[in-house]
């Protein structure tokens, strides 16, 4: 008989912070799930559904860093819990850099090792690293745990993680790392749930299509390919970051036009993407309404596509095949004109879409006859997160081997 144990997982982003408080023993349960986004910007909002999507909180709230938005969460989360601290706290740790490939419990000394990882994700680890502080801050003795984005890609074969430079710059840990694992690991542990084990045996490609954008590509249930490397701006085109770069770009713009590191991080991270080529907007839905009359946002969408058939070629080859094609995130989930001319080309992969079905974002999307199953499965970051939490809090009661 499992002890149920309540667990707030923490999932922090560079200008916002996701979280969710679950039940778990026997049974998983969802008690609420929400958000404070737009830190630092005076039009962020707080929001919290319940487990039946009733909207619990939505309002507007202006946090002027990650430590008064984590204080607000925390505010309202004691405030449901009649003050009750959780039983555990898990946190989405963007980089586990070359040392951390399994979920981790926080110490001193492993967030010192996390500062020294924060060149490796500016954007993220800094944050991340605030919010594991705050916790322990405010629930002293709470166990922690982190849970690393890049653990799912540890399977990579050495070729695959290895970029063309100088033996001496790889010890520093420059490889390619991958991103987006924990809502890949869910994704397949889904498709497991679904379609039972010999659905993750088959070689299949994991495309999460959000505000970042990656794919994956899986085979006998491990990654093997990724098109994230070193930091999440590789890659897909992003809805503010470049993808992929040719690095004399970031020469030229050192050299000729003088821009500063820091500048170039911004452009490269917040100002380019989908809002770089469209120069008003990084939301899909917006793009997709106004690409009839807007050349910059027809264009924008168009090479958003055109990267996303790319990297599938490109992570079949890798597969030698392919069997099942995977949507998720915001965009993969919910956007059935981005899934089409995404697939639209395709058909010597064996992808042949339903647009019927697409349109309405059945949970299968392909023809019958077509040789790829073609799937959306929402992903549940959280929930992953939550799991892991679990696990490490279930080892610590386990009777000593």
């Amino acid at each position: 008989m499992h002890l149920t144990k309540k667990i707030i997982a923490l999932n922090t982003g560079s200008s916002s912070i996701k979280f969710a408080l679950y039940e778990i023993g026997e049974a998983e349960r969802l008690v609420f799930t929400g958000s404070l986004t737009k830190i630092g910007n005076p039009h962020g909002m707080f929001s919290v559904q319940d487990n039946q999507g009733n909207s619990l909180a939505s309002v507007g709230v202006e946090t002027q860093n990650h430590d008064t938005a984590c204080d607000y969460v925390f505010s309202w989360i004691l405030s449901q819990n009649e003050g009750r601290k959780p039983d555990a706290v898990g946190h989405r740790i963007v980089h586990g850099g070359p040392h951390y490939s399994n979920p981790q419990i926080v110490t001193p000394e492993l967030i010192a090792s996390l500062d020294t990882l924060s060149p490796y994700a500016p954007e993220h680890l800094p944050q991340a690293i605030k919010a594991v502080r705050h916790v322990a801050g405010l629930f002293p003795g709470t166990l922690q745990v982190t849970c690393f984005d890049t653990s799912f890609h540890s399977t990579m074969p050495a070729v695959a993680k290895l970029y063309a430079l100088p033996e001496f710059i790889r010890k520093e840990g420059v490889q390619r790392y991958g991103f987006h694992g924990l809502s890949y690991e869910y994704i397949l542990l889904e498709l497991k749930r679904q379609r039972g084990m010999p659905a993750v045996e088959k070689r299949i490609i994991l495309a999460h299509l959000g505000h970042g954008a990656s794919m994956a590509a899986v085979k006998n249930g491990k990654s093997i390919e990724t098109t994230m490397g070193f930091s999440p701006a590789g890659g897909l085109v992003m809805s503010t970051r470049t993808g992929d770069l040719d690095p004399g770009v970031i020469l030229f713009l050192l050299q000729q036009n003088r821009m500063t590191p820091a500048t170039i991080k911004e452009m490269v991270n917040r100002q380019s993407g989908l809002i770089g080529v469209s120069g008003s907007t990084d939301d899909m839905r917006d793009l997709l309404d106004a690409e009839q009359v807007d050349d910059s946002a027809k264009q924008a969408v168009e090479l958003f596509c055109y990267q996303a058939r790319k990297y599938i070629g490109t992570l079949a080859a890798v597969l030698g095949g392919l069997d099942t094609l995977v949507f998720t995130g915001g965009i993969g989930e919910h956007s059935p004109e981005i899934r089409s001319r995404i697939c639209d080309g395709l058909e010597f992969l064996g992808i042949r879409i339903d647009e019927k079905k697409n349109s309405i974002n059945s949970a299968e999307i392909s023809f019958e006859s077509g040789q790829v199953e073609l799937r959306i499965i929402k992903t549940n970051e959280e929930l992953m997160i939550a799991r892991h939490t679990m696990r490490v809090l279930e080892t610590l009661k386990s009777p000593q081997q």
